[in-house]
């Protein structure tokens, strides 16, 4: 009987596919890699040959140049690639730009690696779509009943009300450069906010990537300046670590803000000197982690980083087997 260890199995390398003879998101140089997206805790330079969406290449082209790989392949969602004997399909995954799920058939079996994913709407990638499997392998970033993001145009809204009620204040938020920094720049656009948003220098170039695949970000502006009265009212889009840099002192009288998941827990806002924090998470929070198992009733849940205790335990009470696989290298920071 064929068991699922003998399609996937975790190693140092990564989670591997022995009868594919390919890794997937692997933290360290192989032959063969499949990558879900283009995060550089996934998405490393150095392998062989990479398959993944153009989207992902295009990120990992920008991030590593190039020559990031010696080989690329791309996969347009929904289409089946042969690796030896094994199917392998990319399905969107709602995380960022390109984010792919990894769906593995071989001899019957289904196995589907979910990668770093979200259930809510977002403006700026293709939703997650949840495909019938044998095994699910899920991330566990947010797997606490506590984390439970509330909706992001709520979190929105407080931003903008803040700006109206501090005129004379720079609104700095701080989000990842990848996905985060361009979700929030759209989101305020459907919240009505036309003028322009003011970047960092390292956000420029991938949101020219998301403008060249189809995301309109709306008017931007480098946030360089003579004066800091330029800035009152305004709203600048930052790496987190430029919120605590030497850069930031050129806004006047700043509010500071940061969008992550992890900003529901107080002391990590305490801690950054955060005066607005915004829950807004590219990753699955506790009831969107749990749904998603509810909805597959895989034969089993594998778990491959983040509290995999509290949602193994879950599952096990739910009627689904699970096991933590406890990967290693896949960072969580605050930027989630």
């Amino acid at each position: 009987m064929i068991r699922p260890q003998d399609l996937l199995c975790p190693k140092p390398e990564g989670l591997y596919c022995a009868p594919g003879d390919f890794y997937i998101d692997p933290v360290r140089p192989v032959a063969r890699a499949v990558i879900t997206h283009g995060h550089s805790d996934h998405a490393r330079a150095g392998h062989g040959a990479v398959l993944a969406t153009q989207a992902t290449l295009d990120i990992m082209a920008e991030r590593y140049g190039l020559g990031f790989a010696a080989a690329q392949q791309v996969a347009a969602y929904g289409e089946a690639v042969d690796r030896d004997a094994v199917a392998v399909t990319l399905v969107p995954a709602g995380h960022v730009l390109g984010s792919a799920q990894v769906v593995v058939r071989w001899k019957g079996l289904t196995m589907v690696v979910s990668g770093d994913y979200k259930r809510r709407r977002d403006p700026t990638c293709a939703a997650f779509e949840p495909v019938p499997c044998d095994v699910f392998i899920s991330e566990a970033t947010f797997a606490l009943p506590v984390f439970r993001h509330p909706a992001d145009a709520g979190e929105i809204a407080r931003l903008l009300r803040s700006v109206a009620q501090f005129p004379e204040r720079a609104h700095l938020v701080g989000a990842y450069a990848l996905g985060k920094a361009q979700r929030i720049i759209r989101l305020l656009r459907e919240a009505g906010w036309a003028r322009p948003i003011y970047a960092h220098g390292a956000l420029e170039r991938l949101n020219a990537l998301y403008e060249r695949h189809g995301i309109d970000l709306g008017p931007l502006e480098p946030a360089t300046s003579a004066t800091k009265r330029d800035f009152a009212g305004e709203i600048i889009i930052a790496p987190p670590s430029a919120l605590q840099d030497r850069w930031s002192r050129r806004f006047p009288d700043p509010v500071s803000a940061f969008a992550s998941g992890w900003m529901q827990v107080r002391a990590r806002a305490r801690q950054r000197g955060v005066e607005l924090p915004l829950i807004i998470s590219d990753h699955a929070d506790w009831d969107e982690l749990t749904g998603t198992v509810e909805e597959l009733r895989p034969g089993e849940l594998w778990i491959t980083h983040g509290r995999e205790e509290a949602l193994a335990r879950w599952a096990e009470l739910h009627g689904v087997p699970a096991r933590a696989l406890a990967l290693v290298g896949y960072e969580e920071e605050d930027d989630d």
